[in-house]
């Protein structure tokens, strides 16, 4: 099928079956519960570091399924301050041989008032849910210079209703959009969602992988002035140089091919953080290994979506039985120490 007819198939599938009652027969046979699991991030408690990506639940509808997968945590979005088609279809493309994706979507969302209501409703219906973050960027119709005023109203709706709010600026499918990476719109942004963060939401900034190494230094020092929570590293990448398939369809670039340029991303900034917000690892996670790698570059948590697409649904319960038959062989009491076994044994290798 189309990918996007295949996700939009999923999605009316996966409407139906939103119940307690499904959710809570999914978490029983796919949730995988040992405490050496659990991390701590930006004061949540997470019960696993798997976590689903934004893109897969856009307008808030498949939570309590998505919850019963046995995610650590869901972001949910990307959302926009105001209703939008995204771009015109067709605007994804599946590179199955290499458990790639391109997509070009563009942010197709409901809008931030209708996000609201459901996750209102989301909280109503389902009492056991892992944290839950909320992921916003600016609207296509908003031009550049009244971007903040776009993402304030989003934030401000949503940011009552979620453990934690990434600010998107690095989508490569809206004009203009990772323009707001730069220091001066960055810093503007940053300190208008602070002004009205009345709850005190821990903030993160997803990052494109496609940023100079300075870019990167002059991101994190922002975010360190503006009292950013954490970085989500990264989004998908423009480039094409790690595919060894031809492909001429434009957007960003998701899956396995990813996964060196994000891991080489989020080393790079674990050394610039050091310590001073969290990390998240995003791009090319399929496997417990997969993750390791991430974690033991510096990364708190990782979150995937590609790979639930060419993995199927039991993808984050065989990551972390991966990690707990990993931590079990080498007698780790946490992750932490898992990932420093991990990197002491590929540096004798």
């Amino acid at each position: 099928m189309d990918p996007e007819s295949a996700h939009d198939l999923m999605r009316l599938g996966a409407r139906v079956a939103n119940t307690t009652l499904v959710s809570g027969l999914l978490k029983g046979y796919f949730e995988v519960s040992d405490p050496r699991l659990a991390v701590t991030v930006a004061g949540i408690t997470f019960p696993n570091p798997v976590g689903l990506a934004a893109g897969l639940d856009k307008n808030v509808e498949l939570v309590g399924l998505c919850a019963g997968l046995g995610f650590g945590h869901l972001e949910l979005g990307t959302i926009t301050g105001q209703p939008q088609p995204g771009n015109p279809k067709p605007r994804i493309f599946r590179i199955a041989e290499e458990k790639a994706l391109i997509n070009r979507m563009g942010f197709p969302s409901e809008g931030a008032d209708i996000a609201e209501q459901r996750l209102r409703e989301v909280r109503r219906r389902f009492s056991a849910l892992p944290p839950i973050g909320i992921n916003i960027g600016k609207s296509k119709v908003v031009e550049l210079d009244h971007a903040i005023e776009d993402y304030r109203y989003s934030f401000e709706r949503l940011a009552p209703l979620a453990e934690y709010v990434t600010v998107n600026v690095s989508s490569p499918n809206t004009q203009g959009l990772r323009q707001l990476q730069e220091r001066d719109r960055l810093t503007a942004l940053l300190q208008a969602l602070n002004g009205v963060n009345a709850q005190r939401r821990p903030i993160f900034v997803k990052v494109a992988p496609d940023l100079e190494l300075s870019a990167l230094e002059e991101l994190v020092d922002v975010c360190a002035q503006c009292s950013v929570s954490g970085i989500i590293a990264t989004n998908t990448t423009i480039s094409r140089d790690s595919l060894s398939s031809r492909i001429e369809e434009t957007g960003g670039l998701s899956g396995a091919p990813l996964r060196e340029r994000s891991l080489a991303v989020v080393r790079f900034l674990g050394q610039q953080i050091a310590g001073r917000m969290a990390l998240i690892g995003v791009g090319g996670i399929s496997s417990g290994g997969d993750a390791l790698a991430m974690l033991a570059a510096g990364a708190s948590m990782v979150q995937l979506y590609t790979g639930l697409i060419y993995e199927g649904p039991r993808v984050v319960k065989s990551i972390n039985q991966e990690l707990i038959s990993f931590m079990d062989t080498h007698g780790c009491l946490s992750l932490q120490d898992a990932a420093a076994v991990w990197l002491e044994r590929r540096q004798v290798a």
